[in-house]
């Protein structure tokens, strides 16, 4: 798994295989979801991430 996250869209893509995408479905407006042929995800992907508290991922807390 990876995840890669565009700044300037706001877009985080999290890559849970390196299958071919067949298919896209979206959740919401904002939440899609990639599935590979044998019906396995294959990415999500979350528009407006930070904006919407989806990035960062684990956030710093100071004690």
């Amino acid at each position: 798994m990876r995840t890669t996250y565009d700044e300037v869209d706001d877009i985080l893509t999290i890559h849970l295989s390196d299958k071919k995408i067949a298919k896209e479905v979206s959740q919401d407006w904002n939440t899609h979801i990639s599935y590979a042929d044998d019906g396995s995800i294959a990415e999500v992907i979350v528009l407006d991430a930070e904006k919407n508290g989806a990035w960062p991922l684990v956030k710093n807390c100071a004690a």
